[in-house]
């Protein structure tokens, strides 16, 4: 009796290996989770031989629900998509949008083809005229191709990525020196509480004859539209971060800033090693919501702008007026939105990385 006892009580205890895959998997459920991935988990909780009903209860939970929100909107969309009509043609349906997104990235393959060609070209016609020993032929040329879809969604990635580099290197000391200083806090709030809501289409004129005046010999990799469109961006999204670093500044632990006092700290180690710690979760809360708010005001400063970019793209998609053109304005819609969904998870695996506590 005692020798069946001990052989159940065996079986019943986990073993060190599966105790061991277990911690592997509740340690990497939080890495998951930040990159969109944490539906994972139960499935590897599975694999390892945890209780299935209850795993996939919570897979359910994490994928199988999101999953059926989705294919509702799809059968929604292609149901009642034919039954709009426009000047453009009746509204195009999932699979129609799936088409010219298709057609969009051949394209490309194909413009990248014509590039590829064209220094193939140009290679063995200066080969041939170095043979010849007619050095004054030999040209290097840059290929001037149209841009692709794709090309626009980098342009379109750089634009943003540059406002919001900008904006935040303004917005994080401004706001560190405001939440120290409430005389400068005063003098600031009333201007962030005027510009804070003003729209990018009443910065765009102005930001517009300033960048002409003062940007009169642009760099190649950065023309006008694009540094129009990227101060736009800044002037647009820097207050969200400044106003969130503002806030975890002064809202820090009011011992720290009692201890730093009495060791005598100097300024610099007070706000690296003291400060800076306690207000990171709010900053970046502040830097993902200006990164949100950056990437929506991009695509109406690129349409006026004429900045080649996903907003040029629809802009000039709508001007087109093809019996295509709605799906790809549609194929667009939905690529900002992804794109903005990725951004959105790339600043929010910087905040795990660099904070204690999180907020989604």
């Amino acid at each position: 009796m005692s020798t069946t006892t001990d052989i159940q009580t065996k079986a019943a205890s986990p073993s060190p290996l599966r105790e061991k895959v277990f911690q592997g998997i509740n340690k990497s459920a939080s890495y998951l989770g930040v990159v969109g991935l944490g539906w994972l988990v139960p499935l590897f909780k599975i694999l390892a031989g945890d209780n299935p009903k209850t795993q996939l209860k919570e897979l359910w939970q994490q994928a199988g629900i999101p999953i059926l929100g989705i294919v509702a909107f799809l059968t929604v969309w292609a149901v009642l998509a034919p039954t709009v009509k426009t000047s453009l043609g009746i509204i195009p349906g999932p699979a129609q949008v799936w088409e010219q997104a298709e057609v969009l990235w051949e394209d490309h393959v194909k413009e990248r083809e014509k590039e590829v060609a064209f220094y193939e070209r140009q290679d063995i016609r200066n080969a041939k005229y170095t043979a010849q020993g007619r050095l004054d032929k030999v040209k290097d040329r840059e290929y001037t191709g149209k841009p692709t879809y794709i090309d626009q969604i980098f342009t379109s990635l750089f634009t943003v990525a540059l406002g919001f580099i900008i904006a935040s290197l303004l917005a994080i000391p401004l706001g560190i020196v405001s939440g120290l200083s409430r005389s400068v806090s005063g003098a600031i709030n009333p201007l962030v509480q005027i510009f804070k809501p003003v729209s990018p289409l009443a910065w765009l004129p102005i930001v517009t004859m300033i960048v002409s005046a003062v940007y009169s010999n642009p760099i190649e990799m950065m023309p006008k539209s694009l540094v129009v469109s990227a101060v736009t961006v800044t002037l647009c999204s820097l207050w969200p971060t400044l106003i969130n670093t503002t806030l975890g500044v002064s809202n820090i632990d009011k011992d720290l800033v009692n201890v730093s006092r009495v060791l005598q700290l100097s300024t610099y180690t007070s706000v690296t090693k003291l400060i800076l710690p306690s207000a990171l979760p709010l900053i970046f809360t502040g830097l993902r919501l200006s990164l949100g708010v950056g990437w929506m005001v991009l695509i109406a400063a690129e349409m006026l702008a004429q900045n080649p970019g996903l907003g040029k793209f629809v802009w000039d998609e709508f001007q087109n007026g093809s019996s295509s053109s709605l799906a790809k304005i549609m194929v667009a819609v939905l690529t900002i939105g992804l794109v903005g969904f990725m951004l959105d998870r790339v600043m929010y695996a910087l905040q795990a990385a660099f904070t204690y506590t999180t907020q989604r």
